[in-house]
């Protein structure tokens, strides 16, 4: 059993007493755990705007936050980046793909790869974003997410606390994994937080520009994202669990 499945599930706190905590209950757990080896995965979307304000009501500006710039981010989310920062008096770490895979993949490929096939679309999101989030990891402990059950298909069965299979067996810690869209919104607004104002252009969810759209009403508020492709194929290798990988090679 790894260290992070000793703390996870061991010492009479196992996984039912964690799933019980709400989102400030888990970030204390997390920061008594793991600080300072544990940082924050941000991509500047609503549900960062939420976790970054409820770790500033912790502890000040003493956490950490990453976010990958894939060089094909829209100008909304740097603008974001710079007013979190702003508000915060936080250090973002940024990290970059490295330049000759992306020299590589563009020569052989086009700028637009993404659009031709699955595999192509993967090919870019490895290069872009899974490589620096690789090397992102690698001094942590611990990362942490705003992903939440209600956005996909593919994240139904996540939990608040869990070990990464994918990462060598670190934790990996949602706090708003039981979280609403209208939960967000609601805090968002009531505590007039900086967000990425793509949002009121009608982006639920948003990535790199050439594959994220508004989504039209009714849509679902993953829709936008990767539109050209089936819902089960929709996430980019940040996400996915070892098992669930192993039985798409199968």
């Amino acid at each position: 059993m790894s260290v992070s499945e000793k703390k996870v599930n061991g010492n009479g706190n196992g996984q039912q007493d964690l799933e019980s905590l709400d989102a400030q209950g888990v970030l204390k757990w997390a920061f008594e755990h793991y600080h300072p080896n544990l940082a924050l995965a941000c991509s500047f979307q609503a549900e960062e705007s939420v976790l970054i304000d409820l770790m500033y009501r912790q502890r000040g500006s003493d956490f950490r936050v990453f976010t990958l710039d894939t060089g094909r981010l829209n100008q909304e989310t740097y603008d974001c980046m710079d007013a979190m920062h702003e508000r915060y008096g936080i250090d973002i770490e940024v990290y970059f793909p490295d330049a000759s895979r992306v020299e590589k993949m563009v020569r052989e490929n086009g700028l637009n790869l993404f659009y031709r096939s699955v595999e192509a679309r993967k090919l870019c999101c490895d290069i872009r974003k899974v490589e620096p989030l690789n090397r992102a990891l690698a001094s942590l402990d611990a990362w942490m997410t705003g992903l939440r059950r209600e956005q996909a298909p593919t994240r139904t069965d996540l939990r608040k606390i869990e070990v990464d299979h994918s990462h060598g067996d670190m934790a990996k810690i949602n706090p708003l994994i039981d979280w609403t869209y209208r939960q967000i919104w609601d805090y968002i607004r009531e505590n007039n937080l900086p967000y990425n104002k793509l949002h009121d252009q009608g982006y639920p969810s948003i990535g790199c520009a050439p594959c994220t759209r508004a989504i039209r009403p009714g849509e679902d508020i993953r829709a936008g994202r990767w539109w050209w492709e089936n819902p089960e194929t929709k996430e980019c290798g940040l996400h996915v669990h070892r098992e669930a990988a192993a039985e798409s090679k199968g």
